[in-house]
């Protein structure tokens, strides 16, 4: 069922509640509400104020707010934990989003709903992450929950492991993630750790590559003349490529999800299918990287026919002249962009070495046609 947004109608709140809530109450009654200026404790208090942070008065919605960011840690967490209206849950874990303790009672509460933990799971703390894991029966119910796990790089890689294995074994697939299927596939040779209270060795080293990517991905912001900047970043992060070759197929795969654009770069030319295949259809992936690399010789060629068939990608015209002089671009993907070059392109596309004949020859008489129309 899809949770309803806020504010609820008054009548499915408690009886004794809706009175403080009613769109017609009094302005003077409805902010003695909103700063917590009424007879109400516990659940009951955070519910009305959780709705009147979203009342359409501005001024109650703010005042409302305002008194929940002000409530004591123990009260919001007593509230949280009474609340039963999923509604209510959500919007308190958005009010209190920066409070972690306030959330990990949310994601204890049953009542709360499963697009609320998924919320959570996007940002959330690796410790926060270790908990929302073990409740694998939510996760079966709600694949979004592992998805957005699968995506947040504060998660260990080794919980990530586990969870895919477990949603492989019921026959789930994540459509957020394309390669979602061969990180299962790439798990059948592994050994699944179990979890640990602290983080394995080898979930240390997946974030210290996540740190190197993000150091790759700034480098352009460090001064070329300035040495001892370019010296402190060399020194603190071992180059990315010898990072990647120290992981495994399955950690391949998930940094290709959660990496920055440096390691989708190296990871697009890795050997194995399942490897570059992540890369290029990692959701991170965007057009102006592709069209980067629909220029590269040193892909696959299964690479470039991902990127000729992309349809969101195949308004860039960039794309489609890259692709169609790149030697290595299958014919059939190539020949499916000459009716779209300019005529400058076809020129210079008829006289290019490597290119195959068949597309020369269609270039010459597409240009030739063009000129005799004049």
């Amino acid at each position: 069922m899809e949770l309803q947004s806020l504010p609820l109608p008054p009548d499915l709140l408690p009886e004794g509640l809706r009175r403080f809530v009613q769109v017609d109450a009094p302005m003077p009654a409805k902010i003695m509400a909103a700063r917590g200026m009424v007879p109400l404790k516990g659940p009951d208090l955070l519910a009305v104020l959780v709705q009147l942070a979203h009342d359409p008065d501005e001024k109650v919605a703010e005042a409302a707010r305002g008194t929940v960011a002000g409530l004591p840690e123990g009260v919001v967490e007593a509230g949280v934990e009474g609340l039963t209206i999923p509604a209510i849950l959500d919007g308190a874990a958005v009010l209190l989003r920066d409070r972690e303790t306030i959330l990990e009672r949310v994601v204890a509460n049953d009542a709360a709903d499963s697009s609320t933990v998924a919320w959570i799971a996007r940002t959330c703390s690796e410790r926060l992450g270790e908990i929302i894991s073990v409740n694998q029966q939510r996760i079966l119910a709600a694949p979004l929950i592992l998805e957005n796990l699968y995506k947040n790089k504060r998660v260990r890689m080794s919980t990530v492991d586990r969870l895919v294995e477990l949603a492989a074994r019921h026959g789930i697939e994540l459509a957020g993630i394309p390669a979602f299927k061969l990180h299962a596939e790439a798990l059948q040779d592994q050994l699944i750790p179990e979890p640990t209270d602290e983080a394995l060795p080898s979930d240390l080293l997946f974030n210290e590559a996540l740190e190197a990517d993000s150091a790759e991905a700034n480098v352009t912001e460090v001064d070329p003349n300035d040495e001892a900047g370019a010296e402190r970043i060399k020194d603190r992060f071992k180059p990315l490529a010898f990072r990647i070759r120290e992981m495994t197929t399955s950690e391949k795969i998930r940094f290709a999800v959660v990496g920055d654009a440096a390691a989708r770069a190296m990871l697009v030319r890795d050997p194995k299918k399942a490897v570059y295949y992540a890369a290029i259809s990692s959701p991170g992936m965007n057009e102006t990287e592709a069209a980067a690399i629909a220029q590269s010789k040193d892909v696959a060629l299964d690479v470039l026919r991902y990127i000729g068939s992309r349809k969101e990608w195949l308004g860039s015209y960039d794309i489609k002249r890259t692709l169609t002089f790149n030697p290595k671009t299958p014919v059939d993907i190539a020949m499916r962009f000459l009716s779209h070059l300019r005529a400058n392109d076809l020129k210079t596309l008829s006289q290019s070495r490597g290119v195959p004949n068949q597309l020369k020859v269609i270039a010459r008489q597409r240009l030739e046609a063009a000129e005799k129309k004049g």
